[in-house]
């Protein structure tokens, strides 16, 4: 079984995530409950699922520490704004404290400073390598573990894309211009963000992309023409035996080829299929970068 208990409300007081149900992480949930401090009833959600070895969870293997940021709030008058996938398996409440996570790693993410989050929730499918069992999933899986070469559900990927068209439609209808959105996910989530962000049948048009254990799930000569203006950031770990390592490379090859992809910022971590401190630190850097120190063209 795995208990993830992930207290997220309470980094005006600690700076510090938990997400695994070890011994520390339980005294510290005692120790914020005697101080009258309750983790959020959605952080103390799904302590089991039964699949696998295929716990696609947020970070739910690793402990978050925040760092602290080293610069100064820039300021901008352009609305921004960051659509983030989770994985298969989880919720939006997995990844949905990126955003106090981020702007405490880098102070020009903050909601003050015009910046949006989007959590789209993915849909409940049965999963084929599941024999069948439904859980909230982008499209389905044939092949396990993920790696170079596995089979695609394309039906459930055009699906998914276009669940991100509406999130980004929402966004522009609110003032949110195209290229001022960053399309990013975990695992699933990050496939689908690639796919978003780089297919020639997708819309693109993107301020960026990030896919942190992500993989690429069309080959070089469906990537679109469009995709060289779009930067991305990929982050994956070294041990990662769910979506494999080799995946990380391959996307990097698949969308630096001809330069297709103009700026693709790759960086791996000591981890498993997780996530990190330093990819938490780096992620936040990628966004102040193309959100704010290179400002897209009106």
């Amino acid at each position: 079984e795995a208990m993830m208990m992930m207290v997220s409300d309470v980094d005006a007081v600690i700076h510090e995530y938990i997400c695994e149900g070890t011994l520390s992480s339980l005294l510290q949930i005692l120790r914020l409950q005697h101080q009258h401090l309750r983790p959020s009833s959605s952080s103390l959600q799904r302590a089991k699922l039964s699949i696998l070895p295929l716990l696609f969870i947020t970070a739910a293997t690793t402990k978050l520490t925040q760092i602290r940021a080293m610069s100064t709030t820039p300021s901008s008058n352009k609305p921004a704004a960051i659509v983030f996938l989770h994985g298969l398996g989880d919720t939006p409440a997995g990844w949905s404290s990126l955003e106090h996570q981020l702007p405490s790693l880098q102070p020009s993410l903050s909601k003050a400073n015009g910046v949006q989050y989007v959590f789209p929730p993915a849909p409940t499918i049965p999963l084929t390598i599941n024999g069948g069992m439904t859980m909230p999933g982008w499209f389905d899986l044939y092949d396990w573990p993920i790696g170079v070469g596995v089979r695609n559900d394309e039906d459930g990927l055009e699906k998914a894309v276009q669940a991100v068209e509406d999130c980004v439609d929402d966004l522009e209808k609110s003032g949110v211009p195209r290229n001022r959105i960053v399309v990013g996910g975990f695992s699933q989530g990050g496939a689908v963000a690639l796919r978003s962000a780089y297919h020639s049948k997708s819309k693109g048009g993107y301020a960026a992309c990030v896919s942190l254990s992500g993989w690429v799930t069309f080959g070089g000569d469906d990537v679109s023409n469009t995709s060289r203006d779009v930067p991305l950031f990929l982050g994956h770990g070294s041990q990662d035996d769910k979506v494999l390592f080799e995946q990380q490379k391959h996307a990097e090859i698949t969308l630096s080829e001809d330069d297709k992809v103009g700026v693709i910022e790759s960086k791996s971590y000591r981890m498993g299929h997780s996530s990190h401190p330093q990819e938490m630190a780096d992620f936040a850097n990628f966004l102040n970068k193309v959100l704010f120190e290179t400002q897209a063209p009106e």
